[in-house]
Parts: C-alpha cells; structure tokens; sequence
C-alpha cells in the first residue's frame, strides 16, 4: 500500500510516522507514506495556501491554486482508490471502514487547516471525506494520523499476531474482554481464575461473554447497529 499526504504543515506528521508499528511497516515495506508540502506546489514568493473566506466571517480558507496542483499531480503519477479529505463534518471513521481501506493500494489524504478548503476542492477532487469524531481539531493532519495508525496495523505482515486483529474493539460491533497479565495477583486484586484454567474453550466462551457484558455497559449503541 502507498498512502500520500497533503498537508500545509507536513512537521506534524514526521514524527508520529517515525516511531512503533508505523515505522516498523514502513521498514518491512508493508507499506509506503509520503508526506507532500503544500507549500511546495503555490507560485508566489510568499508561499501562500490560505486567503480570507469570500463573505466575510472569522479564519482563514485554504486556497485552491496549490491543492489542485498537488492532488493532479499526483494523479498523473498513479490510480487512487480514495482521495480522503479529513473533515469535522464527514463520515464517521470506524474499525469497519479501517478494515475496508485496509485493502486498498493507493490512498491520498488531504489534510485541512484553518477554518477549512475551498468548497471546489471538495466538489472536483474529494472521493470520500472522513470525521474521527464529532469535535473539531485545528487541523486535519491528527485526524490523518489516526486514519492511518488504524489502517495500517491491519495490513497482513504489519503485526506479527494477525490473531489479535480479530479480537479488537470494535471488530463485530463489540469491545475487546478484559486483559491480565502477571502477576497472578496485585495487591489483593486476582485474575479471574477462568484465564489460570488452560481451558481454551472456557477461556473462549467467558471472552465472548465478558465482550457483550461490556459493550452493553458501555457502548449498547454498538450492538444496535449490528
């Protein structure tokens, strides 16, 4: 997989995309991210990408000389399966959508900033445009970062326990159960005796339970989507 990124503030980006699982994909060449200035694609000498918006109101816009630049060019070097714009008010991200990005070759994330893009932008380039909560963020290269931290720990090679993929939250519409480690017991407080058993099918069955019992506490609205 390639995953290209827009940004007018690419240093936001460079070191979360340096460090653990990210890093270590990159090094396994399970996939390729590339991180794209702005900046580099204006024409005048001041570099600029953003202007006040037509009507007045409060921020600034992203302009669309240097987008349209970055993303047309881009699309002249290969085929995009989706050209993501991070947005407050787009769909919302989940584990299914990671799951269904996942499996795609070549992803371009557009990340906003100031008070938003130039509408054409949205209406010519934008395939698909993606919120990771319903809260706004100074920009969208956080919300690129969670888009891609989530999408590329599921790619097959990523994570040496592809197992444990099937058993996080949100995979069927339900929370993972709870986890232990040693010691057996803290401080008065035991790990329940069902994981000490060696009963898989035990084990297996109080999971399954244990996810239900918290996705009811604590998300029921998940369970009702499902």
């Amino acid at each position: 997989m390639r995953i290209d990124v827009v940004t007018g503030l690419p240093r936001l980006l460079f070191s979360p995309l340096n460090e653990s699982i990210i890093k270590r994909a990159q090094d396994k060449k399970c996939v390729e991210i590339v991180i794209h200035d702005l900046r580099d694609y204006t024409t005048d000498k001041h570099k600029t990408i953003d202007d006040t918006p037509y009507g007045g109101g409060s921020g600034m816009i992203l302009i669309p000389e240097p987008v349209f630049a970055s993303i047309e060019g881009l699309k002249g070097e290969r085929t995009y399966d989706e050209i993501i714009y991070l947005s407050a008010d787009g769909e919302r991200f989940t584990q299914q959508m990671a799951n269904e990005l996942s499996i795609k070759e070549n992803l371009l994330l557009l990340c906003g900033h100031y008070k938003g893009i130039d509408e054409r932008i949205r209406e010519i380039l934008i395939t698909r445009e993606v919120s990771v909560g319903d809260y706004v963020l100074t920009g969208g290269e956080l919300a690129a970062l969670v888009v891609i931290d989530a999408v590329v720990r599921l790619i097959p090679g990523v994570l040496n326990d592809g197992e444990s993929l099937l058993n996080d939250s949100f995979q069927n519409n339900l929370l993972d159960a709870p986890q232990y480690t040693r010691p057996a017991e803290f401080r008065g407080m035991k790990v329940p005796e069902v994981l000490l058993s060696g009963n898989h099918k035990k084990i297996s069955a109080w999971r399954a339970e244990q996810q239900h019992k918290r996705t009811t506490e604590r998300r029921k609205d998940l369970l009702e989507d499902s």
